[in-house]
């Protein structure tokens, strides 16, 4: 190769390293991530309830080849429906239209100052996002705090759940059985101490169970970007609100009235579980065990199928997305 050809060519891998280095560097992001771009187009439409109007984010996405079946994908506690882009782009593949909100006070929505967070209620928001685009069948996918939305979400609309997955959801284990109550202050008042380098050894620890790599940091970052954000307090505050809906309204009593064709998929390395570092070391070894969690939840589930990926954490569909989509594209085409 000439070495002018050769030169230039390494100019442009070192071009496209920087623009990924920089998409992805900790930076400052508002409120409402307006500075940050999600891999679809988003919209809005409007929700007036608790007395306030409010605006709800999602991607919709329809492809040409469209089948007639239509997915929704709930984002957990700490993310939002950016982190879902392979898993959009392999189901629209398929011909999946797929639909990706941001809950009220996560991601692009808005963040109120004064809102009852309750199950009931964001997938009582859901239900209008999925009316205003005149769906009436649809495919349920939590992953972690979504699990739980899900499946409240199939409990409240059993007609209009078509099937339920649930990607290692949170809820599968009553924290309030061995964790001390902590009120809405506490929560916001551990929010504000957050940083980059608080946020990546939780997850490090919870999520990847001490492994990690640039891709998991992507999103740690784009977490972290908020905490340098002068308006944070806004954040941390309905941060502080979900923690206690989390914590204070359980699911997992209420499985066996699933009655939806429910998928389990579940990384068995996940150690995730809220409150741990508010428990005994002898305690804490007892939570977040979903090599467990897993079997026991499948067990109250009726009829329900559980897919075991070992060795993985709690993203399954981060960390390991062949082994997190063939099951999932299976179970559908069922």
């Amino acid at each position: 190769m000439p070495m002018k050809k050769y030169l230039f060519i390494t100019l442009l891998i070192s071009i496209a390293t920087i623009s990924v280095a920089q998409k992805d560097e900790l930076r400052n992001l508002d409120v409402m991530l307006e500075n940050y771009t999600y891999p679809y187009a988003v919209k809005f439409i409007t929700i007036n309830n608790q007395q306030q109007e409010l605006k709800m984010a999602y991607m919709d996405i329809k492809p040409n080849n469209y089948n007639g079946r239509n997915i929704i994908l709930l984002h957990g506690k700490n993310f939002n429906g950016a982190y879902w882009e392979n898993t959009i782009r392999a189901l629209s593949a398929e011909g999946y239209r797929v639909i990706v909100p941001d809950q009220v006070g996560f991601g692009k929505s808005s963040k109120p100052l004064s809102y009852q967070y309750t199950f009931h209620q964001l997938s009582a928001n859901t239900k209008s996002l999925l009316d205003s685009l005149q769906i009436n069948k649809v495919t349920v996918l939590g992953h972690s705090m979504g699990g739980m939305l899900a499946t409240r979400f199939a409990l409240m609309y059993p007609e209009m759940t078509q099937k339920l997955v649930l990607e290692n959801p949170i809820g599968l284990e009553d924290w309030k059985l061995k964790v001390p109550y902590k009120d809405v202050n506490w929560w916001y008042e551990n929010e504000l101490k957050s940083n980059y380098e608080g946020i990546k050894k939780y997850q490090v620890e919870n999520y990847y169970d001490g492994k990690w790599n640039a891709e998991f940091d992507r999103w740690a970052k784009l977490l972290a970007g908020w905490t340098l954000n002068e308006n944070y307090e806004v954040i941390a505050w309905n941060a502080a609100l979900t923690y206690d809906m989390v914590f204070t309204q359980p699911v997992l009593y209420e499985f066996q009235h699933v009655t939806s064709p429910t998928l389990l998929i579940i990384g068995t390395r996940d150690k995730t579980a809220i409150g741990k570092p508010l428990v005994s070391e002898e305690v804490r070894k007892t939570m977040g065990d979903y090599k467990q969690l897993g079997k026991i939840t499948q067990a109250k589930i009726p009829g329900s199928q559980l897919v075991e990926i070992d060795n993985i954490g709690h993203l399954p569909h981060i960390e390991a997305f062949d082994r997190f989509i063939n099951p999932l594209l299976e179970f559908l085409k069922k």
